[in-house]
């Protein structure tokens, strides 16, 4: 198990996220990473802790200024309630920006609010997940968002302008 001094802020191993976790509940992220890396769904996982610090992430700022822009994840699981700046404000930021658009964002969420649903939906999210209260019902859940995003979904590949032309 997985904890959270381990996980604050760090990927769990070198090398590109492949699944970026926005999360501040430690035990939340602390079960996540244990279900993700129980089933094998990734080796590396960026663990950040408030959306600010996602927003870092995604755009090579801060603390992360020296990551590479070109290697993004194939998942991003991103919680709404976040200290600094909350998870619609990334979900907004993420889904304008040309490069990140088309990575797949699931919000993983304690929230059930009817506004908190459309409005992420409305932003771009990809698909929206209500948080299981029971460790096996939530581990069931990561499997079903593993098994489709990680195994199933084919990724889509940003053609860039000069492509766009020769077609």
């Amino acid at each position: 198990m997985y904890t959270s001094s381990q996980t604050e802020g760090m990927e769990m191993s070198a090398g590109t996220a492949e699944i970026v976790l926005v999360e501040d509940n430690a035990h939340d992220a602390e079960l996540t990473l244990y279900t993700l890396s129980k089933r094998n769904f990734a080796q590396n996982v960026a663990v950040l802790r408030d959306g600010a610090e996602a927003l870092d992430y995604f755009f090579g700022t801060g603390r992360f200024s020296s990551r590479q822009l070109q290697e993004l994840p194939r998942l991003v699981l991103l919680d709404l309630k976040l200290p600094k700046v909350d998870g619609i404000e990334v979900l907004r930021r993420v889904k304008t920006d040309r490069r990140l658009c088309a990575t797949p964002v699931v919000m993983l969420t304690s929230s059930r609010e009817a506004r908190d649903v459309a409005e992420s939906y409305r932003l771009g999210a990809n698909s929206y997940v209500v948080k299981p209260v029971d460790f096996d019902q939530f581990a069931a859940a990561l499997q079903a968002i593993g098994a489709y995003w990680l195994a199933l979904n084919e990724r889509a590949r940003l053609v860039d302008d000069s492509e766009e032309i020769a077609r």
